[in-house]
């Protein structure tokens, strides 16, 4: 049965039906607004949208993992400010055709993805749309810490990496070009696996500046770098080729490390710490912070576009 023929508020009963609440949620759906409880007093808020056509496309995933990837988008950046999530609102435009149990789907996926990292989907709003459009807003409690902005990188300092960049941009190039192996980098694009607990990690270890990577690590490095008024210099031998990726890459004529310094949609988190830090397991350096302004890979500039720009 398509959506239009339950009607708005029978795919709301559907949809949250299906969603389960955390510790933090005082009144979820069913009244004007939600009730989240902020046990730090502050609030770390964040939006994202995802657009059919734009950011996925329904043969190329599951309602399950795009519900997933929604979610992951904001999740990520509530994380990026050392923050951990607390509630998901969201908001759909659907077209009238789109299948209930496709949207079910969705929402088991948002509510996934949420529960992971002790969220949960508290509410939103439906519209008829002829573009499917997934909106959504992420709430987070910083735990008494302060949050950690891309404003605070120093020269000297150590810049690090948790999660993995590239996968989830080679396996776009992979599907765009009619292929749907290797399945490690299909399933990236898909299903980001994010590093979430990472963030407060870093924020309790003295992280002077982070970011989530969503539309490539030269662009958003350039961010903190503009940001914090000074130089990013990323080194190259720092990003191992997997074997999947590298065959990948020979095969479709593309240079991995474009994949791994400008590709979006993982959501790994990139940080500066203090030069003395000793990293976790799950960090990596990649490069240092100098005097300057802007980026560089071992010293020099990168040649061609640094990552994802939604008009262009």
């Amino acid at each position: 049965m398509s959506v239009a023929g339950v009607g708005e508020f029978g795919l709301i009963d559907r949809v949250t039906a299906r969603l389960s609440y955390g510790a933090t949620v005082l009144l979820g759906p069913g009244d004007d607004a939600a009730v989240v409880a902020a046990p730090d007093a502050r609030v770390v808020a964040t939006t994202d949208v995802l657009v059919e056509g734009r950011h996925f496309r329904r043969d190329w995933a599951g309602a399950h993992d795009v519900g997933r990837r929604a979610a992951a988008a904001n999740l990520a950046d509530v994380a990026a400010m050392g923050a951990e999530p607390t509630a998901l609102l969201v908001a759909l435009c659907v077209p009238a055709d789109v299948e209930t149990g496709w949207m079910e789907q969705l929402a088991d996926g948002l509510g996934a993805e949420a529960a992971g990292v002790g969220a949960s989907v508290v509410g939103g709003d439906m519209s008829a749309s002829p573009t499917l459009t997934i909106a959504v807003t992420a709430l987070g409690d910083l735990g008494g810490r302060s949050p950690v902005t891309r404003a605070g990188a120093r020269p000297g300092d150590l810049l690090a990496l948790a999660g993995r960049t590239g996968y989830a941009a080679a396996g776009f190039t992979v599907l765009s070009r009619g292929f749907r192996t290797p399945r490690l980098l299909v399933e990236a694009y898909r299903r980001p696996e994010v590093p979430y607990r990472a963030g407060p990690q870093a924020a309790r270890l003295g992280a002077t500046a982070m970011i989530d990577v969503s539309d490539g690590l030269l662009a958003d490095l350039g961010h903190v770098a503009k940001a914090s008024g000074v130089a990013v210099d990323i080194t190259r031998d720092a990003f191992e080729v997997p074997p999947q990726m590298r065959d990948a890459a020979q095969a479709l004529g593309v240079d991995p490390y474009a994949w791994l310094l400008t590709g979006g949609d993982d959501h790994a988190l990139a940080a500066t710490f203090p030069p003395a830090t000793a990293l976790p397991a799950g960090w990596r350096a990649i490069g240092r912070v100098t005097e300057g302004a802007g980026v560089t890979v071992d010293g020099r500039p990168f040649d061609g576009p640094p990552g994802w720009d939604h008009f262009r």
